[in-house]
């Protein structure tokens, strides 16, 4: 499996940016895939995942309303919109896919020792 990621910068508060996730290699028939990010000294922390059937999302509260997350599965590519971007927005990203059924309902906490496949990072710089 392999996780190809693209699509950081920098940009100036309030700007947009795309992250995109080209996934190869995943032959199970259910999976979750979406981005953590990490910032200087802090843990990493998911962002934003969608299921590959049916679209379930899940949305860190810090980006919701903000950020959205859409899936190609004819390319198998995800994106990752981001709007309203803020310097606390800025970290490292990754895109990551948890291999099965993965509930990403209110209650879902994202972990990052869940995940099974992991892409390069992309640095996302937003600046004030």
């Amino acid at each position: 499996v392999q996780l190809q990621a693209s699509g950081g910068g920098l940009v100036q508060a309030g700007g947009s940016l795309s992250l995109s996730c080209a996934a190869s290699g995943i032959v199970r028939d259910y999976y979750a895939i979406g981005w953590f990010r990490q910032a200087p000294g802090k843990e990493r922390e998911g962002v934003s995942f969608i299921s590959n059937v049916g679209g379930s999302t899940y949305y860190a509260d810090s980006v919701k309303g903000r950020f959205t997350i859409s899936r190609d599965n004819a390319k198998n590519t995800v994106y990752l919109q981001m709007n309203s971007l803020k310097p606390e927005d800025t970290a490292i990203y990754y895109c990551a896919a948890d291999i099965g059924i993965v509930a990403l309902g209110p209650a879902y906490r994202p972990r990052p020792s869940e995940y099974d496949f992991w892409g390069q990072g992309t640095l996302v710089t937003v600046s004030s």
